[in-house]
């Protein structure tokens, strides 16, 4: 009976002798690397950012949720990090999970799978598996990863398919993240795991490493199956928030206040789910992932119409909470150019440390040109300086003189801020997030 190349790696697994790498260090590679390294596993932890690599080296972490106890727990299994693509040879597994921006014409930019894809396939060996995890239209696994990792390979190695294995294949699955950054209330080993491989092979060694840390995977027919399963997830969630966004912003033209509707209609104990509104959308998923299938949708001469509308409106919030704050102004007989504006909440959400696709960055850049002299406060970040996106370059001011502004803005919600004594202090908060529930107080203006 022929013996396949994949029953070693099986073993492996079993045994948790299988080393695994995961490139990229950031908000869903180090998690999923610390989950690996729980269970026992030998893990290297890959990433162009030498800074990342050094902190990580000497016990240290730089993602606040994270603490530097579990990175030195993770060193005592065995855990390292490096910036060295060749230790991608001595790998069992590798797990990708770089990021999958959009372009300034809001159009996937695959650009970092691509250089990954590159670096790797030079130091790819016969049996192991590659898993992609990063968010992405459907088809991009077999479409550009597989391609590259076979054309740039030095040693002729294929991609396993239909079952039938060689000593000169490789193995490909997709199995999309699900990082909640901020959620204390489910473990990540309880997150069911989404898994779709090549072949059937494929599959059944994803969800064999995959069920070595979590405690429920999710079998499905392909990668593109896999990929379309996390846009449905991150889409649905869009086109809720955008529903409610719009909603508000119909409340406050008729005199209704959005958030006592929803506690309301949440009561109902079936066919209703709460989504709340915002000033916009923020973290790497939500307000990217529509664009990504829409994109992908023209190839099939298709137009996502309620998608992309959903995506306006959630774009627009931004705009909407300036315009918000223009007008509490002009009610006090205050003009926009000249006011004294402090922001608080930097974060896309409470209690993170997080910036990506944050729309605080929107909002601070679109008051400073009305003429706003803009203040920020969030006690995850004492500063803010330049990104892909954006250009602040400003220092976290304290809370201790609330009066000495015009407008208080809160935009994220954390649990840090004393908002009692937020209202009792400032001349104006215009409140995005409901943070002054319960307070009555004719200087809060809710947008």
């Amino acid at each position: 009976m022929q013996a396949f190349i994949s029953d070693t790696l099986k073993a492996k697994i079993e045994s948790r002798t299988a080393k695994v790498g995961v490139i990229g260090m950031g908000y869903v590679g180090l998690p999923l690397a610390l989950l690996f390294s729980e269970q026992k596993f030998p893990v290297t932890g890959f990433d162009v950012d030498m800074k990342k690599v050094e902190v990580l080296e000497s016990g240290r972490s730089y993602i606040y949720r994270i603490a530097p106890t579990e990175i030195q727990s993770a060193r005592a299994q065995g855990f390292k990090a490096t910036g060295d693509y060749a230790a991608i040879a001595e790998m069992d597994a590798v797990v990708i999970c770089v990021p999958t921006p959009l372009n300034e014409h809001h159009e996937p930019d695959l650009k970092y799978i691509r250089m990954t894809a590159e670096s790797i396939a030079p130091h790819l060996q016969p049996g192991q598996l590659i898993s992609l995890e990063s968010t992405t239209y459907p088809g991009t696994t077999e479409e550009v990863l597989v391609p590259i990792l076979e054309k740039k390979n030095t040693r002729g190695l294929r991609t396993a398919r239909n079952g039938m294995e060689t000593g000169d294949v490789f193995h490909v699955v997709f199995s999309p993240e699900r990082e909640d950054p901020g959620n204390d209330t489910v473990a990540r080993r309880d997150i069911p795991k989404v898994v779709g491989g090549i072949d059937p092979v494929a599959t059944e060694l994803g969800l064999l490493l995959y069920g070595s840390i979590f405690n429920h995977t999710v079998p499905v027919s392909s990668p593109a199956a896999a990929e379309m399963t996390k846009l449905l997830e991150n889409i649905y969630r869009c086109v809720n928030i955008a529903l409610v966004n719009e909603l508000k912003m119909l409340c406050q033209r008729m005199g209704i206040n959005i958030w006592e509707v929803i506690e309301a209609a949440k009561t109902k104990p079936f066919g209703f789910q709460p989504f709340y509104p915002g000033p916009g959308l923020g973290g790497h998923c939500i307000p990217i992932d529509p664009f990504y299938l829409s994109w992908k949708a023209k190839e099939f001469d298709f137009q996502t119409r309620f998608i992309e509308l959903a995506g306006e409106v959630n774009n627009n919030m931004p705009y909407f909470v300036v315009n918000c704050l223009v007008d509490a102004l002009n009610q006090r007989r205050k003009a926009i150019k000249g006011a004294r504006v402090m922001v608080l909440g930097l974060a896309y959400k409470k209690d993170i440390d997080d910036l990506r696709e944050s729309p605080s960055l929107t909002i601070i850049e679109l008051l400073q040109k009305h003429g706003a002299e803009v203040s920020y406060n969030d006690p995850y970040f004492p500063t803010v300086g330049q990104g892909r996106r954006y250009a602040l370059n400003m220092t976290c001011m304290p809370l201790d003189n609330l009066g000495q502004y015009d407008c208080v803005l809160i935009v994220t919600d954390h649990s840090d801020y004393d908002y009692q004594r937020i209202v009792d202090e400032a001349q104006l908060v215009v409140d995005t997030r409901n943070a002054t529930k319960g307070i009555d107080s004719p200087k809060i203006v809710r947008c």
